[in-house]
């Protein structure tokens, strides 16, 4: 309801629930951002009954600081997930070598947001700059955190009132990494680079948590605190006398035995037990005699035998109680002990929490430092200007994808002398490669990454758009062109001069004129209205025509190579422009009926051959498309090896007569 956003019902919830007496010390607060967290602060009393977890302080955190990348940008460039929702062949995969779980989470959050801050992308430029070029301090970091639990998903778990013992194990253990680390990067100039002191710093000294953790938890713990048994031998003395009754009750009952058949002389004296009186001394009829009697015996008669006599005693009731309810007892002091260390933790959220996201930064900058270690990585120039030039530079995905198959290596130079560049060239060229491969290397060095190139300098790009193929939209009633036409609009709405635009193919969805017309006019506005880096690949030839006017614009092409009448494809950008698309070739290759790709040669060079309007009604009549005989290639005359075959009989031959007619086609085939 609207009054959960009321501003100052919302400053009342928060200083209660904080215990402040003003939002001040905080930080100033518009209206709006308090009733959004009164709100915030409603919704989680309401999901967790009234059991509110431990909350940090409300902190703003400034917007503008990272690239602008919307939802089909994300999709079409696959970041976190390939187009068919799998990790493997994303941007994360390719680059993802950390080794805990809050450093991937980390790596994911970097890529999905990256800088516009130049000092903060240097800052992670340097840290992983360190570790690349100290391949000793770099294994030894990534070892110790090879050991390191998930703090972060631990310490949630505790807040939320989820959390079990092992979440306690995986504190202690996360921060008992954290002494070692903080040695390993100091043993290496700690002072000399700012981003390791930090760390540092907020990797902190957590000795006295560890060392109450340490003596508190078993070795083998359960994973819920209900299931008991997670508390170690010593660590509490009532806990141990509850712990003994519960596994050597029989040992106390022996000891007592013992004593009792001392007190009273009588041998054979036992405690027995049964399910009607539980535990009772038996001694025989014979030997009642010897029981001390009267009113200062601790002895009370329970039953008469024929042959026996049953007492007890005030000290074996109370053991056999305390017996009984050992179990019970110890588990409820656990519980209780899982509570008071739960609440050592949940004190220390804070620097605990610091403690953790070093972690994860150390992981990502060792594991960036490992990948561009692996490979022909170069740390990227960044600056404020709008300067994007990349040399020798490679698609990741692609490349560690393929690993066996050498990346040829291309270089971009979106200048502000030529910002736009317009690329054709046939399919399967390495259009479409080549324009993902510089988005993600503009994605990788602001997120503080090395980039896949031999150089590379990246002029802050404020947002990045990609319209790189298409599928309909069935279930919101759009069409493969309305949804092409849509994102075209939302770049050509939304893109600032600091953006980057890379446009694949734009006007294929509808007929050739209109196709042509959307892709001509969309080069203009981006020149000269937007003037933002782009790349726009096309199979339009005729907008070639427009660098005539437009200054800025670059035209290159993926060059091909044609021999024995096939086509090589060389996956280089170069200068110029396409001869052709070799469309048909490439229907050759995928397979395509050899009728149907020879009828396509015959009407593509029939529409070639003069105006197409006077040709399409032609084509009806002289090259009929449903004539299967006019499209078969001829056949070639039978050879003199094939003749000779077809005149033999195999059964009829004698094994001379094989031999010779072998030495035969030998002979014709060398003719």
């Amino acid at each position: 309801p609207a009054s959960r956003f009321d501003s100052l019902n919302a400053e009342a919830r928060l200083t209660a629930h904080f215990s402040v007496a003003s939002l001040d010390s905080f930080g100033a607060f518009t209206r709006s951002e308090t009733a959004a967290a009164g709100a915030l602060l409603d919704y989680v009393d309401l999901t967790q009954r009234g059991r509110a977890p431990r909350l940090s302080r409300p902190v703003r955190h400034g917007g503008g600081g990272t690239m602008e990348i919307d939802a089909p940008t994300r999709r079409n460039l696959e970041l976190t997930r390939t187009l068919s929702g799998d990790r493997k062949g994303s941007l994360l995969s390719a680059v993802d070598r950390t080794v805990t779980g809050p450093g991937a989470r980390l790596l994911a959050e970097r890529l999905a947001a990256p800088l516009t801050d130049v000092p903060a992308i240097e800052s992670r430029l340097r840290l992983v700059g360190f570790f690349r070029d100290g391949p000793g301090v770099r294994d030894r970091v990534r070892d110790l955190l090879k050991r390191t639990p998930d703090a972060e998903r631990a310490l949630s778990r505790l807040t939320l009132g989820r959390g079990g013992p092992r979440d306690l194990a995986a504190i202690r253990d996360a921060l008992a990494a954290t002494g070692p680390l903080a040695e390993a990067v100091g043993a290496t100039g700690l002072a000399d680079l700012e981003e390791l002191a930090d760390l540092a710093r907020r990797l902190g000294r957590h000795n006295p948590l560890v060392d109450r953790l340490g003596r508190a938890l078993a070795p083998d713990l359960p994973l819920q605190s209900r299931d008991g048994g997670f508390i170690a031998p010593g660590y509490s003395e009532a806990f141990d006398k509850q712990t003994a009754l519960r596994t050597d009750g029989r040992g106390l009952i022996v000891q007592m035995e013992a004593g009792l058949r001392e007190e009273t002389g009588i041998p054979s004296l036992k405690i027995r037990h049964n399910n009607v009186l539980g535990y009772f001394i038996e001694v025989s009829t014979a030997q009642s005699g010897k029981m001390p009697a009267g009113a200062d015996s601790p002895f009370i008669h329970r039953q008469t035998m024929a042959s026996a006599t049953r007492y007890t005693t005030v000290a074996l009731s109370e053991l056999e109680s305390d017996i009984v309810r050992a179990a019970d007892r110890a588990l409820a002091i656990e519980l209780a002990l899982f509570d008071d260390l739960v609440a050592e933790v949940l004190g220390q959220t804070e620097p605990i929490a610091r403690a953790a996201q070093a972690l994860a930064e150390l992981d990502v900058a060792a594991a960036l430092a490992d990948l561009a270690a692996g490979g022909e990585w170069c740390r990227p120039s960044v600056t404020a200007d709008a300067t994007f030039a990349v040399t020798g530079g490679r698609h990741t995905v692609v490349e560690a994808m393929q690993p066996d198959t050498p990346f040829v290596p291309n270089d971009c130079d979106l200048g502000p002398e030529r910002n736009l560049w317009l690329l054709t060239g046939p399919n399967m060229a390495g259009k479409s490669t080549f324009l993902r491969q510089n988005a993600l290397i503009a994605i990788l060095a602001q997120a503080g990454s090395f980039v896949p190139a031999r150089e590379a300098t990246i002029g802050i790009v404020d947002r990045l758009f990609s319209r790189v193929g298409a599928a309909d939209d069935l279930a919101r009633g759009r069409s493969t062109f309305m949804v092409e036409m849509v994102e075209t609009a939302a770049i050509l709405n939304r893109a600032t001069p600091r953006s980057l635009v890379i446009l694949d193919e734009i006007g294929r969805g509808t007929a050739t004129f209109d196709g042509l017309s959307i892709a001509w006019a969309t080069v203009e506005h981006l020149h000269d209205n937007l003037r933002c880096r782009a790349l726009f690949a096309t199979h339009y030839h005729e907008l070639t025509a427009l660098s005539a006017r437009l200054d800025r614009l670059s035209r290159h092409t993926m060059r091909v190579r044609e021999w024995q009448d096939e086509i090589v494809f060389l996956h280089e950008v170069a200068p110029g422009d396409a001869e052709a698309s070799y469309g048909i070739h490439v229907a050759r290759l995928a397979g395509m009926p050899a009728a149907v790709v020879a009828r396509a040669g015959e009407v593509l060079a029939t529409l070639e051959a003069g105006d197409q309007g006077a040709n399409v009604s032609r084509l009806a009549d002289d090259l009929p498309l449903f004539s299967a005989g006019a499209a078969e290639p001829p056949r070639p005359a039978p050879s003199e090896a094939e003749l000779l075959l077809a005149e033999i009989n195999p059964d009829e031959l004698t094994p001379r007569a094989a031999l010779e007619f072998l030495y035969r086609l030998k002979s014709a085939a060398r003719d």
